[in-house]
């Protein structure tokens, strides 16, 4: 995360290690057997990291954000994603297509990457949303070919993103702040 706004920074790292936490988690619905303990251990990672941060996040809460005066725009933003998001599983499932639903979530969250690097001021998210926009392009094939849930390489793919993110952007908060606790 590039941002002069503290607070910001340890929210994002927060909240990548929680997301990371469930698109691990949602990567267990179907996985082969020998990723079992990886997606666990990606799983723990990314709690830790909620945990960590999301504490510097209290400790900072009065060091003003990027959001001041535009918290409205974000929450439509967040409203704007969920229901894109809904609304695709509802179509996937009408249409006996449930299994996509994870990728397409996946795409969502991706793509809403775009409009929040404007919001908080951040162009280091455009990057995250094109590296998991590219990764979940790169699936559709291999996908296509599969039985299984597409969660089985959509959940990967988003947690792994979301925690190298976050853990990199955990590291230039230590360089730039010191401990986040």
């Amino acid at each position: 995360m590039l941002t002069d706004f503290v607070r910001d920074h340890a929210f994002t790292i927060a909240w990548f290690g929680l997301m990371a936490f469930v698109w691990f988690g949602w990567g267990q619905e179907d996985p082969p057997r020998s990723w079992r303990w990886k997606l666990g251990l990606g799983s723990a990672a990314g709690a830790a990291l909620a945990g960590g941060f999301g504490f510097s996040v209290a400790r900072h809460w009065d060091s003003g954000s990027a959001l001041e005066g535009r918290y409205e725009w974000f929450g439509l933003l967040v409203l704007a994603e969920v229901l894109a998001a809904a609304a695709g599983a509802v179509y996937l499932i009408r249409k006996k297509r449930s299994r996509w639903i994870a990728w397409w979530v996946g795409l969502v969250v991706a793509l809403h990457f775009v409009p929040l690097a404007l919001l908080l001021a951040d162009l280091s998210l455009v990057l995250l949303g094109a590296i998991q926009t590219a990764g979940l392009l790169l699936l559709v094939r291999p996908l296509r070919h599969q039985k299984q849930a597409t969660s089985r390489l959509v959940g990967p793919l988003m947690g792994l993103t979301l925690l190298a993110f976050g853990l990199v952007s955990a590291m230039l908060f230590i360089a730039g702040e010191g401990s986040p606790w």
